[in-house]
């Protein structure tokens, strides 16, 4: 339940570009996040990639902090915020988390703001549901 193991990580070049190109974002700072439904049934409901600016952060051991401090806040918080939403209407989505901020935010921050962010992109796709039907 509260694992984040390598097949929930978004590493296919093709679904990234796919995302990029013709996907939805919103920004809910700290964070932008970009997403897409894709048609793909694999085990996990959401395939995930973090990413943080190299032009903002110059150092690695920076970027890989706030990358770590993500992925946990989001290992923690998915089940409850979001795949237990897209497990019952049976959607596959692919998502891109950029992060944004301007300075090194501690844990306790960046958990309050997945949650946030997790709970907004829930209501974005049952939006998407409700007009496709």
């Amino acid at each position: 339940m509260y694992t984040f193991k390598k097949e929930e990580r978004l590493c296919n070049k093709g679904l990234i570009d796919s995302l990029f190109h013709s996907g939805s974002s919103f920004l809910c700072y700290p964070y932008k996040a970009s997403w897409r439904l894709v048609d793909n049934a694999g085990q996990y409901p959401v395939q995930v990639m973090f990413s943080v600016a190299k032009k903002r952060y110059k150092h690695a051991v920076d970027r890989n902090t706030i990358k770590r401090r993500s992925r946990e806040a989001y290992r923690l918080n998915k089940q409850q915020h979001l795949y237990n939403f897209l497990q019952a209407s049976n959607k596959h989505i692919i998502l891109s988390l950029s992060y944004i901020g301007k300075d090194i935010a501690e844990y306790d921050f960046i958990e309050k703001k997945m949650v946030k962010l997790l709970t907004q992109l829930s209501e974005q796709i049952s939006k998407v549901n409700d007009q496709a039907v």
